[in-house]
């Protein structure tokens, strides 16, 4: 290795494990892995990697991990990896076996996908590194619970990859508990490795990898920035159909055809077709239905132009053989290909370098534009996002807000922040009473009974859910026990009720997060995917899915099977799901945008008009000073807040008798008055004390999360205000309104 009498790192590792290195023809270690080597071969600490994607983060942690394993073996499972996604665990599995299988330490994969045969030689056998998702780790727990110590019992790492995806969620509040409860399962400490692209708070993101420790972590962020980035924001105006103007997409046999003043979806996909085909890369959606429609757009430009296909579709709904399809497709390097694709590919699946990625719509968050961002420009080569806008055409009937080109400004403000290195941190002091549930019928479960003060000191007082107290708790169990999900027993002992049982031992039990009833797509005796039923589906009725076109040709609702053949017709189905809440600080930037007459180099020409367009709206609005706007009958209302104090806002609203709705950064009050809107708040932002609890009482939809239909008024509340309401923050904002 070139300059390895210089790499203090590489002489720490294990001979065996620098002859790997030699082996692969590295011919040095890049930075993370400099800094990384030395703190992990620790084994003491907890380790935070953060660094770009592919900047080797993986071999990180697992060069220094199979130094340790080799130099010390272990009896059992020295090495638990969590990843977020199975496909993510397939991919490290094949890189990690390249490294691995040379020092002759197995690696073992665990999720849905594994055979039965081989989890079943893994436990009579436990041996080196096992990949493994939360949802799998919760099944360990809860089916062969009495194995775990000794499965465990000589664990000497845990790693788990794209921290980022897990914080501030249900499902990372439920990693957090299995976590702990896997420390407590091996009778010791055991170092906690994290990795992650996109961390944009290191403090919060210790707090979440090690809550009852997090100032003992070691942080570990590369020093290395990121190459050259082109980005450019194109802009599409959709102006307004009318009986002698426009496009039916879902009945055009032509998708060449380019009705450019239309601004539509065709003229985007020609644009796509026109700066991607014969290239390799990444299109993201935020949405599974403008996967479906995108795809679908760009294969039949192809098909018309006699041209193979080159566009394929990739969203959790499609089956996994079309999504292995094309990841396959994209890593070739004999033919050119192009994948429109949700969060699916955000996250670190190795689909191989891609030339550039394209984002329609502003992307959900900053941190997800960087992840995203981040799968092109290896190599040394430029980073190239492109970021495709549609607005609205501005008519006598648009409403003010609707004016301000709100998505473009987004799109503009998250690049700023993008440039800044600012991300989103995670929402802080949710109760996660819905994981909460699952945790304790899991312990029950795996315990086969447990004691309340166990339960409680297990999961409260020493675990992740500290915001509990020890009587909302103990109301939580009687909450349980109400619903037959637990029952104690004369000494004290708890149990699972009759319903309990049937709740634990249905797979669907081991994910924290809500699974809608989903319908099986066939064509024949192929399975295209799955589809959650989010509006009727009839027979007859026409739909895109995997980039074709289809009619419904039955519906088996006993099997929860639709059955499919070729259409010439149809349009990409609902799949449902709600949008990610768009932070105070993106929203201000979003202000700061509006105010100034900076121009952005990075805009096309439509988007620059847009632009113009949008402040020319801010400024006639008198916006700068003016936050509350008449507009016909109704009043709009212009906060310049995030979401969860948007959502403060208008539940306030609301218990005042006022009917609001949140669009997009404003608020509309309908058939109302300045004057009522103005002494709602008032009443608000004065009141002596405002209880949030109060406040989540006059909300009727709090059954947001799984487990949640087992709890009562009480606790459902407490949940709903400490994830969705920020009562200060509201009280500052509606102040600030107020004396504009």
């Amino acid at each position: 290795m070139s300059g390895s009498s210089e790499s203090e790192a590489f002489s720490k590792l294990d001979p065996r494990v620098q002859r790997w290195i030699w082996k692969v023809k590295w011919t040095e270690l890049r930075d993370i892995q400099e800094q990384a080597i030395p703190a992990i071969l620790e084994a003491a600490k907890d380790v935070v990697v953060a660094s770009a994607t592919a900047s080797g983060k993986t071999e990180a942690a697992f060069l220094p991990i199979s130094s340790s394993l080799v130099a010390e073996p272990v009896r059992g499972i020295g090495v638990l990896y969590i990843s977020p996604l199975k496909a993510l665990i397939n991919d490290q599995f094949d890189r990690l076996e390249s490294l691995f299988s040379e020092l002759e330490i197995p690696v073992n994969r665990w999720h849905g996908d594994v055979a039965g045969s081989q989890k079943k030689r893994l436990l009579k056998d436990p041996a080196g590194v096992l990949l493994i998702t939360p949802e799998s780790l919760e099944a360990l727990f809860v089916l062969r619970g009495p194995l775990l110590t000794a499965l465990f019992a000589d664990l000497r790492y845990v790693v788990i990859d794209e921290l980022h995806a897990f914080i501030g969620t249900e499902r990372g509040r439920q990693l957090q508990s299995l976590l702990h409860r896997l420390e407590v399962a091996a009778g010791k400490r055991v170092p906690r490795i994290a990795l992650s692209a996109t961390l944009g708070d290191m403090q919060l993101a210790c707090e979440f990898l090690r809550p009852s420790d997090a100032s003992s972590i070691q942080t570990i962020v590369s020093t290395v920035t990121n190459s050259e980035v082109k980005l450019q924001v194109r802009g599409y105006r959709s102006i307004v159909p009318t009986e002698s103007r426009g496009m039916n997409t879902e009945q055009s046999d032509d998708p060449a055809v380019t009705v450019s003043e239309t601004g539509d979806p065709i003229d985007i996909a020609n644009d796509l077709y026109r700066v991607l085909r014969g290239g390799r890369h990444l299109v993201f959606t935020n949405r599974r239905a403008d996967v479906e429609l995108y795809s679908h757009l760009l294969s039949q430009r192809a098909l018309h132009e006699r041209l193979p296909n080159e566009f394929w579709p990739h969203h959790g709904s499609l089956d996994k053989s079309l999504r292995e399809d094309a990841e396959a497709a994209l890593k070739s390097s004999s033919r050119p290909a192009t994948i429109i694709a949700t969060t699916t590919l955000e996250l670190g699946i190795d689909v191989g370098a891609v030339e550039s990625i394209a984002q329609i719509g502003p992307p959900s968050s900053v941190a997800s534009m960087r992840q995203r961002l981040g799968r092109s420009g290896r190599r040394d080569e430029p980073a190239v996002m492109r970021v495709y806008v549609r607005e609205p055409e501005i008519t006598s009937r648009t409403a003010p807000h609707e004016g301000l080109r709100s998505e473009l400004v987004q799109s503009i403000a998250m690049v700023k922040l993008l440039a800044s290195k600012w991300y989103e941190p995670p929402t802080s002091g949710a109760l996660h009473l819905s994981t909460l549930v699952q945790q304790t019928l899991s312990i029950v479960a795996q315990c086969g009974s447990e004691r309340a003060e166990t339960l409680w000191r297990t999961l409260c007082e020493e675990g992740p859910f500290k915001g509990l107290s020890a009587n909302s708790y103990a109301n939580l169990l009687r909450n349980l026990g109400g619903h037959d999900l637990i029952t104690q027993t004369h000494d004290g002992e708890i149990v699972l009720g009759l319903s309990g049982e049937r709740l634990v031992n249905h797979y669907d039990f081991y994910a924290a997060f809500t699974s809608p009833e989903e319908y099986r797509l066939v064509s024949g005796t192929n399975t295209l995917g799955t589809m959650p039923i989010v509006n009727p589906v009839i027979e007859g009725m026409n739909m895109i899915f995997a980039a074709r076109r289809w009619s419904v040709d039955r519906v088996d609702t006993a099997h929860k099977v639709i059955e499919l053949v070729p259409s010439r017709g149809g349009r990409a189905p609902n799949f449902g799901g709600a949008g990610a809440l768009i932070h105070g600080t993106v929203r201000q930037t979003m202000l700061d945008v509006y105010r100034s007459d900076q121009q952005f180099p990075f805009l096309d020409s439509t988007a620059s008009d847009l632009l113009a367009e949008g402040r020319y709206t801010f400024r006639r609005l008198n916006l700068e000073h003016e936050r509350l706007v008449t507009w016909g009958k109704d009043v709009v209302l212009f906060p310049w807040c995030g979401d969860q104090i948007m959502n403060t806002i208008l539940i306030a609203l609301t218990a005042s008798d006022l009917r609001a709705s949140i669009e997009n950064l404003a608020i509309v009050v309908e058939e109302t008055t300045k004057s009522d809107v103005r002494r709602a708040l008032e009443n608000f932002a004065n009141a002596e004390s405002i209880s949030s609890l109060s406040l989540a009482s006059t909300v009727c939809n709090k059954y947001s999360q799984k487990h949640h239909r087992w709890l009562d008024e009480q606790l459902l509340n407490a949940d709903y205000a400490s994830s969705n309401l920020d009562v200060e923050g509201a009280v500052s904002t509606i102040t600030e309104m107020l004396s504009s």
